[in-house]
């Protein structure tokens, strides 16, 4: 970080065999678990998200993977947020921010015109909603193969 802001090299392609990313991913993949009802975690592992419609990057504080983030290819003009997380440590340092504008920018370039997202309800989903609306995406209905239900919802960007 220079000055409080990110500089752009700090977000790369994820390494999965990095033990950092590992980690981060795995953080990420509890805390969804721990915060959906009893049966309705569907959770993507690490090799879900090294399929090939799928690009995921890390956003590096020296040797550490802070925050992660995955663009699905749904079609020629629409993509999927498939997953964010920023490591509970450096929440409220703009990481998650700087990783979605990450995310919007690549979708922008690939000329998608809107930009979804599936997520889970509750209070442990709110900070990243927060981030989402501030960002612009809006509440809609569900994409591609999702069914929606009590515990999720969906959100869209139009770019």
């Amino acid at each position: 970080m220079e000055g409080g802001q990110l500089m752009s090299g700090d977000i790369r392609p994820a390494d999965f065999g990095h033990p950092s990313v590992q980690a981060l991913l795995e953080l990420h993949f509890q805390a969804l678990i721990g915060a959906s009802p009893l049966g309705k975690a569907h959770v993507l592992d690490m090799s879900a998200l090294q399929a090939p419609d799928i690009s995921t990057w890390v956003l590096w504080s020296g040797d550490t993977a802070v925050s992660t983030g995955a663009l699905r290819h749904l079609s020629d003009t629409q993509g999927e947020i498939k997953s964010m997380r920023t490591h509970p440590d450096s929440l409220g340092e703009g990481h998650g921010a700087a990783m979605l504008e990450h995310i919007v920018g690549e979708a922008r370039q690939r000329g998608y015109r809107t930009l979804s997202l599936e997520t889970g309800t509750g209070p442990a989903f709110d900070p990243a909603l927060r981030l989402y609306r501030r960002r612009g995406f809006v509440s809609g209905p569900a994409f591609g193969s999702y069914q929606a239900g009590t515990f999720n919802q969906f959100f869209h960007l139009s770019l």
